[in-house]
């Protein structure tokens, strides 16, 4: 018998004639972790859809557990064991946990009435599969996203799941939850179950799994043993270029800081915060969530008020009291998720771009100059590379490190002091994040003052020429130079 749960041989799939995979070689092995790695449209969700039973193949055999499969459906892979973690998770957040556990179960078995005690039961030994305890009348919407997760882990282990995809799943969790959701991931594997975890963080695949495929325009690149790896293997497979990590040194640091925060405070969320930013400068906010990294960010840019304190932009007192006002004082802030706070994905590429600036592309009659629009786009689509031969397509079809670049336009199109960057690289893959952080470090030597807000300390470490640590709503420390390391930062932290 194959050592292989899953094999798929030379699998092609095209969408009108335009290839998506190309002779794809992908094996998983039980009571492993696989990942599958690839920048944003490499194919790796085509893959998986072909997997679930989603798309058809075009070419190709599927093999599982020794048998050839030539045609399957989504119903047809969760009885063989094949269950799907996408990163919506595929939960009714107005539902309990209850509820969202065994409704799938119910359906599946053609049952028409409700029976609270059985649902109970299912739930129940839906969570005890992995030693979890949360409240069963919760309501899903209410939960963290690491216990969403764990529900929707939870709910696949009621199908006899022999292998569990996992997509993208630690997007949206902090460093103590990613741990979490691996002890949960490592005990899977230990019972024998397979898990093919994708993901394109490379600190994170190298710490979780134990074989890598790693795709690239719709081939697969690399596959085998993450040992035989080294992670600066991983970025040239991923990329198809040599990446470094150049750290940011501030070339034009203004004499007189550009913003001057004194004594900032916001009841529950942080109090007493005093800093000031420079001209030149990138300074780096980190913190654990909950620390007030970011309700500090929504008080610079007006969606926040705090309750004492000052601000000083360019050695005036403001008070910040919406985003309107933010803009006119030449702040601009990019946010944590781009999908629902910073792009209207239904609307096009040009709209997007030229969403701050429509004072400024409209006519004396307050009517927009559609040309204008459209050629203003195209000079920040060119300047900042995005991934498009038509401004007027919709911002939802280009990847996630496209997206974050139409969402920088937008406030680089107008004439900024201050660029505070929340979450900058959250959800792009390798090769989009240094574009992004060559960008940034351009923007800076160029004379624009940026505060950067992460989590990420690889991220603040590399481009920060000084850094705040912010813990229960307060500075606890500052660093800059040398001192900057990820080993220092988290010494404070915790």
């Amino acid at each position: 018998m194959s050592e292989y749960l899953l094999e798929m041989t030379e699998i092609c799939k095209s969408f009108a004639g335009v290839p998506a995979l190309e002779h794809v070689n992908f094996k998983v092995r039980s009571g492993k972790v696989m990942c599958l790695a690839g920048e944003n449209g490499c194919g790796k969700s085509t893959l998986v859809k072909i997997i679930s039973g989603v798309y058809s193949k075009d070419e190709g055999e599927v093999v599982f557990e020794g048998k050839p499969i030539a045609k399957i459906t989504p119903a047809e892979a969760t009885k063989l064991g094949i269950q799907v973690i996408y990163q919506d998770l595929s939960i009714f957040p107005n539902l309990t946990v209850m509820e969202n556990l065994a409704i799938n179960s119910e359906i599946t078995a053609g049952k028409k009435l409700v029976n609270r005690r059985q649902w109970e039961a299912t739930a129940k030994e839906a969570l005890s599969k992995i030693g979890y305890h949360i409240d069963l009348h919760a309501k899903m919407g209410e939960l963290s996203v690491a216990d969403k997760q764990l529900v929707a882990i939870c709910r696949a282990l009621l199908f006899d799941a022999k292998l569990i995809i996992m997509d993208e799943p630690t997007t949206a969790l902090t460093k103590k939850e990613v741990d979490a959701l691996f002890k949960t991931v490592c005990q899977l594997r230990d019972s024998g179950i397979a898990i093919m975890f994708i993901s394109h963080k490379t600190e994170e695949i190298f710490e979780i799994s134990d074989d890598v495929c790693i795709m690239r325009n719709g081939k697969n690149v690399y596959a085998g043993p993450t040992s035989e790896l080294t992670p600066k293997d991983f970025t040239y497979y991923m990329t198809g270029r040599e990446l470094t990590d150049d750290h940011f040194v501030a070339k034009n640091i203004s004499k007189e800081p550009v913003l001057k925060v004194e004594h900032l405070s916001l009841k529950n969320k942080f109090e007493d915060v005093s800093f000031e930013l420079r001209k030149g400068e990138i300074l780096g906010i980190t913190g654990l969530l909950g620390s007030g990294r970011t309700e500090l960010a929504l008080s610079l840019f007006g969606l926040e008020r705090p309750k004492k304190g000052t601000i000083t932009l360019n050695g005036k007192q403001v008070k910040i009291t919406s985003p309107i006002m933010a803009q006119k004082l030449k702040i601009g802030y990019v946010p944590e998720d781009r999908l629902t706070e910073g792009l209207c994905l239904q609307q096009s590429i040009a709209d997007n771009i030229t969403l701050s600036s429509l004072k400024r592309l409209s006519n004396s009659f307050g009517l927009l100059k559609h040309q204008d629009i459209i050629d203003d786009a195209s000079i920040w689509k060119e300047k900042f590379s995005i991934a498009t031969n038509d401004v007027n397509k919709f911002a939802s079809t280009l990847s996630g490190g496209n997206q974050q670049k139409i969402v920088l336009s937008k406030w680089l199109s107008n004439d900024l002091d201050v660029l505070i960057l929340n979450g900058p690289t959250v959800g792009v893959d390798v090769g989009a994040k240094q574009d992004i952080h060559a960008l940034v470090h351009q923007l800076a030597n160029d004379g624009l003052a940026v505060i950067i807000i992460s989590d990420d300390l690889s991220e603040v470490v590399i481009n920060c020429s000084r850094v705040v640590v912010m813990k229960e709503g307060k500075i606890v420390g500052e660093m800059t130079g040398d001192k900057i390391s990820e080993d220092n930062i988290l010494e404070i932290i915790r």
